[in-house]
């Protein structure tokens, strides 16, 4: 699908944003492993925790949808050692985080599995949860030499593992985390990584009684390790959704926007941090905390930026923002650097080329660097022919570029956002429901 992006003389509103896509993949497979039922609002309706529930329910667990308006599902835990042997293989469809996270789940499991995904996820390396998890006991084959899916798997009795992770990923120490549900009295489980990625996983096994300890990169399950308990969870709104509006917001020149209840955990905010750096006219408000999760509201008007750099340990915790940073740092006055996030050539796509790709057909002035990219901004963005290249990311952060570009943007792909936000481009019309520059509707 192709979708036609101009820019509108006004972006205004209130954005109630869809569930964090990374907790509601967390909440539906830890209650998965807890005794009891328990119910998540407002899970994420994109496709990859879509995945999720999929996956768990050829698992033999049952998943309800109690309601449709807010997304409300119903989860009846089947214990640590209660899943069924899957009749059929696991389709992680594009999820990394499902079929990293299950990965985990299936090693200390007593069955065998199969778990693959599109042509995308079958070729993101696989090889840095394989690794931990063998060390672990667990049994995991795979492409290419165990380094790519599908994988296959034979549960294993596993025992603990002191584990440093030769990147930072939470994705990998979540995997490690629910594996070290599975070692009872075997040792405790650790993790430590460069840096600290986002904590979602250490921060909802702590609400269910599991006792887990985080010291900064440092995450200890310790015996005895006790099954988690079902939790009722409310899932904030994504930040990384919520990226594309702040971004917009900040950028163009007569906007204001407020996003309501979005997630503010501190190992997610690098792009608040970032953009308030950047001289965004950004204010935080209504703070609480929700399942030892912190919410609160934006709000964002129209800002003078200039230019930052970004790198080092800020860098996780802005990775999946960096496209639409990007987009902001083409109009911020003098030259951004992003580096360190090598990252970004694993992802969906590899970002860094794609971006500096679809950004120069548009006029900015950037260049690829092995680990990042240089971006010159103070200029502007004119309307061109685009690309999704199959990416979520890339696709939203195209259809901000277009919102504030000279002229018309074709986005080709434009549905891959359902992977992660399917009202996406409806909420990008919404806000710019004003007549756009030149007098078109």
């Amino acid at each position: 699908m192709e979708r036609r992006v101009r820019r509108h003389s006004a972006v205004r509103g209130d954005v109630a944003l869809p569930g964090d896509k990374s907790i509601s993949h967390r909440a539906a497979i830890l209650n998965s492993l807890a005794n009891g039922t328990a119910k998540v609002t407002n899970y994420a309706p994109g496709a990859d925790c879509a995945s999720t529930l999929s996956c768990l329910r050829a698992l033999g667990v049952k998943i309800e949808a109690v309601s449709a308006e807010t997304p409300t599902i119903a989860i009846q835990g089947v214990g640590v050692m209660g899943f069924a042997e899957p009749a059929v293989v696991l389709d992680a469809g594009n999820s990394g985080t499902t079929m990293r996270l299950l990965t985990g789940l299936l090693a200390g499991q007593a069955l065998f599995a199969v778990i693959t995904g599109d042509a995308s996820l079958c070729s993101r390396p696989m090889g840095r949860v394989i690794h931990p998890l063998r060390l672990m006991g667990g049994r995991i084959y795979g492409r290419n030499r165990d380094t790519l899916a599908p994988l296959a798997i034979k549960g294993q009795e596993l025992h603990g593992l002191d584990y440093t992770l030769p990147v930072a990923s939470a994705q990998i120490k979540s995997a490690v985390l629910i594996a070290g549900l599975f070692t009872v009295q075997k040792g405790r489980t650790t993790v430590r990584e460069p840096v600290l990625s986002r904590d979602h996983t250490e921060r909802m096994l702590q609400a269910m009684g599991v006792r887990v300890t985080s010291e900064g990169p440092v995450a200890t399950l310790a015996p005895p390790v006790s099954p988690p308990k079902a939790i009722d969870v409310h899932v904030p709104g994504d930040i990384s959704s919520a990226a594309c509006w702040l971004v917009l917001g900040a950028i163009h020149p007569n906007a204001r926007v407020s996003i309501k209840g979005t997630g503010v955990n501190p190992t997610r905010t690098g792009i608040i941090d970032v953009l308030l750096k950047m001289g965004a006219r950004l204010n935080v408000e209504n703070e609480q905390v929700i399942n030892n999760e912190p919410v609160a509201d934006l709000v964002v008007e129209s800002s003078e930026l200039t230019a930052v750099d970004i790198g080092g340990d800020l860098v996780p915790r802005l990775i999946d923002e960096v496209p639409v940073l990007a987009v902001a740092a083409c109009l911020a006055r003098g030259t951004t650097v992003i580096k360190d996030a090598a990252e970004l050539r694993v992802k969906e796509t590899d970002r860094i080329a794609f971006l500096v790709a679809e950004l120069s057909k548009m006029g900015a002035n950037v260049e690829e660097l092995p680990d990042g990219i240089i971006i010159k901004g103070g200029g502007k963005l004119n309307g061109a022919k685009c690309s999704s290249h199959g990416d979520h990311r890339m696709a939203m952060a195209l259809g901000v570029a277009g919102a504030v570009a000279d002229g018309e943007t074709l986005i080709e792909d434009a549905e891959v956002v359902d992977i992660s936000y399917p009202g996406f481009w409806q909420e990008l019309e919404r806000l710019t429901a004003h007549l756009a520059e030149g007098g078109q509707k």
